[in-house]
Formats: C-alpha cells, sequence, structure tokens
C-alpha cells in the first residue's frame, strides 16, 4: 500500500514538472514595443521555438480601467511580432498597458505584462514624403510631414515639423551641404544641367526630437533659362513708403513682383494661389518699385521677382524674409519737463512731427523708455512705462535734473525702437525749508539793523573823544576852577601872563613887584604845590615881607 502511495506521488511530481516546464517554456521573454508615427509593432522572444503550434495573443487596456481588450493585429499568431497599428486609440497621451502569452493547444503561459507606457512618448518620427521638381538653379521641394494624413500621433504637431536637407552633386559625395527648409521650399545657388541628390529628416526642435532621414532623391536640373530670373532683391523702408530693388543685366524688360505671408510657409501643402501681387509692382521696367506702407499689416513675408521680355518669362527669383517691423522707422520722441514742486517734476513724453504723419502708432503699440538722472551724478534712473506722462517724485529742491527717451515696439523680442530723444533739463521748485530760512533772514536783518547802527555811533563817539578830544574842559573842572586867573592856567595859550601882587606893609608904602614868567613855569609852580597846604603860601609871604622890609629902610636911609 504504501508503494502505491510512493509511485502515484512520484508520477504527479513528474507530471507537474512536464507542465510546468512546457509553460516556462512557453512564455514570452523580451517583450519590446516599436512605435514609428502611427505604426505600432510588438517584438519579444520565445524558449519554445522548437515546439511547434504555439501561438501568441495580446490584450491591452487604458490604465486604471481594469478592462482587458483584444489587441487587433495580436492574436493567435506564430510569429515574434505583430503589428497593431490598426487599433484606434483616441488618446495618444494615455497610458497603456499590453500583455502578452503563449499557447499551444490546451496549454496556455502565464502573462507577460508591459510596463505601462504612453504612445506619444514612445514614438519616433519617421522619414517624410518627398516630392522633388527642377529649375535651371533651383530644386524645388514639396515635404509631407511624417505620418498620414489623418495621424493622430501628430495631428498637433503638423505645422510644427522643421525640416533638413543635406544635398550633394551625384558626381560627389563630399560636396555636401545642408539646409534648413519648409514644407513647400526651394533649394537655390545650383548649377544647370547637373544631378543632384538629397534626403530629408523632420525634427521637432521643441521637443528635442528628430526624426529618421527619408530615402536618397535623385533629379536633374534643367538648361540654363533663355530668360534669367532677377537677384539680390533688397527692401529699404522710408518714412511712409517701401521700396523694394533687384539687379538684372538686361533691358527692356518688364518685372514682376509679388509677396506671400510667412506663416503659410509652415503649413504643409501647395500655397502657390496664396502668392500676392505687391501695388505699384507689376509691369515696371525699372529694377525698383515703391509701394505705400499701409497696404502691408505687421508681420514677416516672403518677396519674390521675375522678368519678361515679350518672349519668356523667368523663373522667380530666390524669395526674401521681409519683416515690417524691422523695416519700420521709428522717430524719437519728444519730452517735455515741468517743476511742479520742490521734490517733483513732471515729464511729458509726445510723438514727433514725423511720426504723426505715419501710421507706426496705428500698427505697432509702443511703449517709452525714459531715463532721469541728476546733472550732476551718472546714477541713472530707468522707467519703461505704455504711458506718456511720468512723476518723478523725492527729488532735492532747487536741483537740476535732465531726461531722455525713446520709443520701443511693444512685445519686440528684438527691441526695435528709435534713437534717444534731445536731452532736457529743469531745476526743481525752492523747498519750504529755503523759505523758511529766508524768512528767518528777513527778520534777523531788520531787527539787527538799529543794535549795529547803536554799536557804530557809540563806536565813532569812542574814536572821537580819544583822538579828537574837545578844547572845552570838562563842565566839572570848570566849576572847580571858578577864578579867571586860575581858569587861565588850565587854558592852552600861546601869550605870557602877567601876575601883578600888591604887599601893603603900611598904609604908605606901597611895593609893586612885577613877575613876569612863562606860562609853563606858572604852570610847573602850580602843579608842585597843589599838594601842599595854605601855609606854605603864608610862609613864603612872611619871608617876601622881611625881606621887603629889610630894603626898606635902606632906601629911607638914602
Amino acid at each position: 500500500m504504501y508503494i502505491h502511495i510512493t509511485v502515484w506521488y512520484v508520477c504527479l511530481t513528474v507530471f507537474c514538472l512536464i507542465i510546468l516546464t512546457g509553460e516556462a517554456n512557453l512564455k514570452p521573454e523580451n517583450v519590446e514595443i516599436h512605435i514609428i508615427d502611427d505604426n505600432f509593432f510588438l517584438k519579444w522572444n520565445s524558449s519554445s521555438e522548437s515546439v511547434k503550434n504555439v501561438t501568441f495573443s495580446a490584450d491591452y487596456q487604458i490604465l486604471g480601467t481594469d478592462n482587458w481588450k483584444k489587441l487587433s493585429g495580436c492574436q493567435h499568431i506564430t510569429s515574434t511580432k505583430c503589428n497593431f497599428s490598426s487599433v484606434e486609440l483616441e488618446n495618444v497621451f494615455e497610458k497603456i498597458e499590453l500583455r502578452i502569452r503563449a499557447e499551444e493547444g490546451n496549454n496556455t503561459s502565464t502573462w507577460y505584462e508591459v510596463e505601462p507606457f504612453v504612445p506619444f512618448l514612445e514614438a519616433q518620427i519617421g522619414p517624410p514624403d518627398v516630392h522633388l521638381e527642377a529649375e535651371d538653379k533651383a530644386i524645388i521641394l514639396s515635404i509631407s510631414p511624417p505620418g498620414t494624413k489623418d495621424s493622430i500621433m501628430w495631428a498637433m504637431d503638423r505645422s510644427s515639423f522643421r525640416y533638413s536637407v543635406v544635398i550633394w552633386k551625384n558626381s560627389s559625395s563630399l560636396e555636401e551641404r545642408t539646409e534648413t527648409v519648409y514644407p513647400e521650399d526651394k533649394i537655390y545657388k545650383l548649377s544647370p544641367e547637373i544631378t543632384y541628390c538629397l534626403k530629408v529628416k523632420a525634427e521637432l526642435r521643441l521637443q528635442s526630437r528628430v526624426g529618421c532621414y527619408s530615402p536618397v532623391y535623385c533629379i536633374n536640373t534643367t538648361e540654363r533659362h533663355k530668360v534669367p530670373s532677377p537677384e539680390n532683391i533688397q527692401i529699404n523702408a522710408d518714412s511712409q513708403i517701401y521700396v523694394l530693388k533687384w539687379d538684372y543685366p538686361y533691358e527692356n524688360v518688364t518685372f514682376q513682383a509679388q509677396w506671400l505671408r510667412a506663416f503659410f510657409k509652415k503649413i504643409p501643402g501647395n500655397h502657390s494661389d496664396k502668392w500676392k501681387q505687391i501695388p505699384n509692382c507689376e509691369n515696371v521696367t525699372s529694377t525698383h518699385c515703391v509701394f505705400p506702407r499701409e497696404v502691408s499689416s505687421r508681420g514677416i513675408y516672403y518677396v519674390r521677382v521675375r522678368a519678361s521680355n515679350g518672349n519668356g518669362t523667368s523663373f522667380w527669383s530666390e524669395e526674401k524674409e521681409f519683416n515690417t517691423e524691422m523695416k519700420t522707422i521709428i522717430f524719437p520722441p519728444v519730452i517735455s519737463v515741468k517743476s511742479v514742486t520742490d521734490d517733483s517734476l513732471h515729464v511729458s513724453v509726445g510723438a514727433s512731427e514725423e511720426s504723426e504723419n505715419m501710421s507706426v502708432n496705428q500698427l505697432y503699440p509702443l511703449i517709452y523708455e525714459v531715463i532721469f538722472w541728476e546733472n550732476t551724478s551718472n546714477a541713472e534712473r530707468k522707467v519703461l512705462e505704455k504711458k506718456t506722462n511720468f512723476i518723478f517724485p523725492d527729488l532735492k529742491p532747487l536741483t537740476v535734473y535732465c531726461v531722455k527717451a525713446r520709443a520701443l515696439i511693444e512685445n519686440d523680442r528684438r527691441n526695435k525702437g528709435s534713437s534717444f530723444s534731445d536731452t532736457v533739463c529743469e531745476k526743481t521748485k525752492p523747498g519750504n525749508t529755503s523759505k523758511t530760512w529766508l524768512i528767518v533772514g528777513t527778520c534777523t536783518a531788520l531787527f539787527s539793523i538799529p543794535v549795529v547802527i547803536y554799536v557804530v555811533s557809540v563806536f565813532l563817539r569812542c574814536v572821537k573823544y580819544v583822538f579828537f578830544p574837545s578844547s572845552k574842559p570838562p563842565s566839572s573842572v570848570d566849576e572847580y576852577f571858578s577864578d579867571q586867573p586860575l581858569r587861565n592856567l588850565l587854558l592852552s595859550t600861546s601869550e605870557e601872563q602877567t601876575e601883578r601882587c600888591f604887599i601893603i606893609e603900611n598904609a604908605s608904602v606901597i611895593t609893586e613887584i612885577e613877575e613876569t614868567d612863562e606860562i609853563d613855569e606858572v604852570h610847573k609852580k602850580y602843579s608842585s604845590q597843589t599838594s601842599q597846604d595854605s601855609g606854605n603860601y603864608s610862609n613864603e609871604d612872611e619871608n617876601s615881607g622881611s625881606k621887603i622890609s629889610e630894603e626898606f629902610p635902606q632906601q629911607d636911609s638914602v
């Protein structure tokens, strides 16, 4: 009994191993997804190549929906590759899940699940379709964008493709040159009757995605045309007109000029009917034509010219890009500056007389760049505004400030604008502080005038008293010396004074003594005796009297 159970267990184990081994051999490996434009491919490796009658099937679902669907084109196939381009995806930006398994009779492998992916991010840009047409010195290119006309993958990018062309002479592949072209474009500067070969690839530059090259196309240029094309197309702008010029070697020829809005160049397809005749540039006999500015709206154009001599017409010239913004003349504005208060200036910006006569202000909205600085400083303040009136506050009183301005085209990446206007300078008004000091100074001067007058008068009196004294003594001295003789001593005189003295000893004898002295001696005597009392005078009198009495007897005896 035990032996039978063991045998049964061994058989079951072997059977399971066989099944598991077969399943392991059937399961796909290294599954890869390849997307080129709108073509979807699924590739894988199989370890069951030796096993016959093995097929593969795949399912898909939108991530998060939990609704697996049969992948059309990948059901019960015997190869290790399938094309499921027929699956109609509503949105190539949604994540998709894929799974694949192997089948052999009633045996199936487990599912191999592919990591979720976004079709647009996995897609590669395929080669574009190219159509060529030859001229004597140019090749016309007509390029169809990658994918089909109803492409889901590039539906939003068909007009964003740029194309890179590599061209060379068939006889020498070393002389390659590369050019960037539009879907409808020309390659110029070729030689007549030469075989040229080229290949083209598409690019999405904003996404940094580059496609693969197309197959090589070759074409022969035609023989030299009897009527040559005009060359060296130029466009110059004047105040109100455009001047279109070109070079041509022959006379007695008429010319025709056309232009095309540049955005048509980016749209795939033939736009030959979108070229329009330039006013005043049809059947002209000179190598230039003039047309007014107002006939063109703002934007970029392409211009071409061809010649006709009555017997034939030339090919169109090389197309010249013409940007109306680059050719627009913007005149410098006129500014005026006015001092509003002591700490602000008002700046007004206006159009010049030349620009008032033009439609540039209507075609191109302008903004103004105003540069403001103090006249004695190099530090500048810059203002960029659409308005035409500016107030510069927080300035210094009684200070000179200078202003200049220029006009710029609004939202222009090339910063197209006029030259700067003439510099205008203005002085700010005096501030309240200056007025206050002026009032205080005036009041101080008014009150100080009387004080100054008084001080000057006192000073003059002192000078007069010291350097020019009065000849009359002060009143106090005059009162003290009330007697006339003493008063005469103090007075300055050049005359000699005679003093007469009478001594009366007896009533019968009178002696007269005359003394004559100079006024200076009398003054000295008087000055030396001022410190003595009256007793001195009495002693002198006595002595004098005794002398006189001695003399008198002598006279008597005589």
